[in-house]
């Protein structure tokens, strides 16, 4: 049905009719019907202006980003997708032709023809299907690795200090092992002199940490740090044929870890954030970022990450990348975070409680002024049908536009799983993140020189000898620090590391360590 130039519905329709390329989402909603000439439609320089998808569950938002996806990729933009539950991997396959695909095609002039796009597939840790992505504890950060051991803010501050002095010794922790190690270190008597200038290490504070690790590895999460750590450069590859490649990090195997994949993504992102140089706005974004359960990753956040989070996005941007965060309401999101989203698109709202009906007004605020009945309009839009506003080519809001949008024009489920390893393992980049390396690091070194203590160390020269240790049995209730500090290793490790003088490491603006090119 074609828009009276009349009604209300040509003027929103007029707010979307942009001379540059552009996404296409669908046609425009209104009394009712759907009018195919009235093209709802994203201009692709806007995509780095960063945007929000959200909606209640089952409404449609997945294969939404599915859609968004395909058109990036097919203008040559690099996408990143989260899989949370195993079914965007058939984005890489055609789509399957059909009588309800082919009616949605009709009703918003859609001429839809059956695509695969180029993907790669990742996996946390090598935990389930997909290229392993790991990142060394240096790399993570205090503040990300504090978020994953859900440490209070006094404890995170102390996790800092324990990095502060690993940078400037230049001691790069590679994995878990090595952090503990240096913990320990600090809160031994050798070692408390190191942090005396800056506060120091409390014990208890120290073995808190301690069992946080100890936790954490058994969960089975230790595997997530070591070496090759990924290079999230990656994501910013295109295929052969010029169409951006499609990231898709798999999630299924450890969605019980909501924590740790969420803060993960951040680490990502912020990786990026200091690796790209500043360019500005461009025509395409280098690399569009979609953060899937997106609520995951603010809930009890200190204020310290929640800031550092508000920074990274706005800034990224002159990086040219787009971030799209996911989730099931506006008010998931932190305001400060909110106003850097400039395109929107609201999936239906329910309102069967009190605090969904909250929920529903406080979102319609969030909008502009629109000639609809928002609260009516968001508890009655059908799956695949959605409330969008993005910027126009100008950085202007355009108006608010009930959308039906276009039908994936890849597989809407998941590819079959041997599809899926078949696809992992002829990637170039299973060969380069395959396999795990341990490489000598703190934890080696301090092993070594515990083995060599079968005889007392000899004093330095003009120290006084020690008296020999007498043998105590451990008592039952010694700490976890004691029993690490007391393990016979400290002596050495005051020499192998405490005097250590390797390059000092930097860190980005999100407290990740700049990678070394």
């Amino acid at each position: 049905m074609s828009v009276s130039e009349q009604s209300p519905a040509a003027e929103i329709a007029a707010g979307y009719a942009f001379s540059g390329p552009a996404l296409e989402l669908g046609a425009l909603l209104w009394d009712g019907e759907c009018h195919p000439d009235a093209r709802i439609r994203l201009p692709l320089p806007m995509l780095n202006r960063h945007g929000l998808v959200a909606g209640a569950t089952g409404t449609g938002k997945t294969k939404t980003l599915q859609l968004i996806a395909e058109q990036l990729s097919a203008n040559g933009v690099p996408v990143f997708l989260a899989d949370i539950k195993g079914d965007v991997s058939g984005i890489s396959a055609p789509g399957a032709d059909g009588g309800k695909v082919r009616e949605r095609a009709a009703q918003v002039g859609q001429e839809w023809t059956a695509t695969g796009f180029p993907c790669e597939f990742y996996g946390l840790g090598g935990v389930g299907q997909g290229i392993p992505v790991r990142a060394t504890v240096t790399s993570f950060g205090p503040v990300l690795l504090s978020k994953v051991l859900q440490l209070n803010q006094t404890q995170e501050q102390s996790l800092g200090l324990i990095f502060h002095y690993a940078d400037q010794k230049g001691l790069e922790l590679v994995d878990l092992k090595d952090l503990r190690a240096v913990v320990a270190f600090l809160v031994s008597d050798v070692g408390k002199p190191e942090l005396k200038g800056i506060g120091g290490l409390s014990t208890v504070t120290a073995g808190v940490i301690l069992r946080s690790i100890t936790a954490f590895e058994q969960q089975g999460a230790g595997g997530f740090f070591g070496e090759p750590e990924f290079d999230t450069a990656e994501f910013l590859r295109t295929a052969a044929d010029g169409r951006g490649t499609v990231s898709v990090l798999e999630l299924p195997a450890v969605q019980d870890k909501p924590q740790l994949f969420s803060t993960f993504l951040m680490w990502m992102l912020a990786d990026l954030y200091g690796d790209l140089p500043e360019v500005g706005d461009l025509e395409k974004p280098k690399l569009v970022f979609f953060f899937d359960e997106a609520h995951l990753l603010f809930k009890g956040a200190s204020k310290a990450f929640l800031e550092s989070i508000t920074r990274t996005v706005r800034l990224i941007r002159s990086k040219g990348v787009g971030v799209f965060f996911v989730t099931q309401t506006p008010k998931d999101v932190p305001g400060d975070v909110l106003a850097q989203l400039g395109n929107r698109v609201q999936h239906a709202l329910r309102a069967f409680t009190p605090d969904d009906a909250k929920a529903l007004k406080a979102t319609v605020r969030t909008f502009p002024n629109s000639a609809y009945d928002l609260e009516e309009v968001l508890t009655g839009l059908g799956t695949g049908e959605a409330v969008i506003t993005v910027l126009s080519e100008t950085g202007a809001p355009t108006p608010v536009a009930a959308t039906r949008l276009r039908a994936p024009e890849s597989l809407m489920g998941p590819i079959a799983a041997d599809a899926l390893e078949a696809a992992v393992k002829r990637s170039p980049l299973w060969g380069r993140y395959a396999e795990a390396v341990d490489r000598e690091s703190a934890y080696e070194r301090l092993a070594v020189e515990q083995a060599k203590q079968g005889e007392p160390p000899k004093p330095a020269e003009g120290e006084a000898a020690r008296p020999e240790p007498t043998a105590r049995a451990p008592k039952e209730d010694e700490s976890l620090v004691e029993q690490v500090v007391d393990s016979g290793v400290f002596t050495s490790l005051a020499r192998s590391i405490g005097t250590q003088l390797g390059r000092e490491i930097s860190r980005s603006l999100f407290g990740t360590a700049r990678r070394k090119r």
